[in-house]
């Protein structure tokens, strides 16, 4: 499906186009909402177009003439009232399901003045906001943002260097606790839009870099404890997902986490990770203590090693603004929102890199 408003049918002074979604059919079939203009009435009427021209091919439905003489196919008031209950339906059984989202394009400029698109989706339902954007290297960046839980995860999707001998491409999951007041919530980030959306933006503030150095695997499979979206988002990430003990700890203080088939939210989450200096032996059960060092100090390329990896978010929401009202002398000024504070973050990842051939970039 393509958004757009067809030109032929809006050329024409009765006619008004909705922001509809418009799709091409076999030969050159097409449909559109428009609004017929009668005097001082308004009617909503569904017309269908062959090549961009109103038509009406069916004699069972009533039909109008329309502008310079051409004819359209409109459906009578009451079946468009049933249509319309029937739209209105379809709606809230989407946001029954958790399927309202709402998104934002975002044109913004890095460090290195190159101009990157974010797509910026909320979804009040699940109370969850993910951020999206390809780097000028290639790398696919994922934030996503469970309120609910107090979960962050980045994803990256790292293309390799096929010369070198890398796969196509590798993805890692970075699964950490997250508060909530570092990002504008879900319902506050459904309601933004822009006014100039081609606009390239930079961020009011650059809130540095942030160390994150990741001493855990998280088994993707038992991760629904910390977020049932970690299990979509990271399935490509099995055995390159990881998480800190600072972070298991926080998730450990949640509300509302309680004992569940006699384990309490503790054992469920310690459960689900193990530490990566102790990799099991492949058809045994122990483990066995591994020294690693930096893959920057190896230069062995089949050896273990542990990988640093920067990933910078160059804009997101992270705030609110709010402005005070007028007074009149008599009573305090209010305040009430007038917009959004927007910042810029950068996250180092240090984590168990299986051999430095994964980890060319941190030479």
């Amino acid at each position: 499906m393509t958004p757009g408003k067809h030109p032929e049918v809006c050329s024409d002074s009765h006619l008004t186009c909705h922001p509809c979604l418009m799709y091409d059919k076999q030969q050159g079939w097409s449909d559109t909402w428009v609004t017929l203009e009668w005097e001082s009435e308004h009617e909503l009427a569904w017309v269908f177009l062959h090549h961009g021209r109103p038509y009406s091919p069916f004699s069972s439905i009533s039909s109008m003439t329309l502008g310079r003489g051409e004819r359209a196919a409109v459906i009578n008031n009451a079946t468009m009232r049933r249509l319309n209950e029937f739209l209105a339906i379809c709606v809230v059984l989407q946001c029954f399901y958790g399927v309202c989202t709402t998104h934002l394009l975002i044109n913004v400029k890095n460090q290195g003045g190159d101009i990157l698109l974010e797509t910026i989706s909320s979804n009040v339902t699940e109370d969850l906001i993910t951020l999206e954007f390809q780097r000028s290297d290639g790398t696919l960046v994922t934030q996503l943002i469970d309120f609910k839980n107090e979960v962050q995860v980045i994803k990256a999707l790292v293309l390799g260097e096929e010369e070198r001998g890398q796969n196509q491409y590798q993805v890692m999951c970075f699964v950490n606790h997250f508060y909530k007041v570092d990002f504008i919530s879900s319902d506050a980030m459904s309601k933004l839009r822009q006014k100039n959306p081609g606009t390239v933006r930079v961020a009011e503030e650059d809130r540095g870099h942030v160390n994150y150095t990741m001493d855990l695997f998280l088994d993707v499979s038992q991760s629904k404890e910390i977020s049932k979206h970690v299990t979509i988002l990271c399935a490509e990430a099995a055995g390159s997902t990881y998480t800190r003990n600072d972070d298991i700890k926080q998730w450990i203080q949640r509300p509302g986490k309680y004992l569940k088939n006699k384990c309490s939210s503790e054992e469920l989450l310690m459960a689900a990770v193990y530490n990566f200096t102790n990799v099991p032996q492949s058809g045994m059960n122990d483990t066995r203590s591994l020294l690693v060092s930096k893959c920057a100090d190896t230069s062995n390329l089949w050896a273990p090693c542990t990988c640093s990896l920067e990933l910078c978010i160059g804009w997101y929401p992270c705030g609110l603004k709010f402005c005070k009202g007028k007074s009149d002398g008599k009573k305090v000024a209010s305040t009430y929102r007038c917009g959004i504070k927007t910042c810029k973050k950068c996250f180092i990842f240090s984590y168990y890199s299986k051999m430095k051939q994964n980890c060319l970039w941190d030479e």
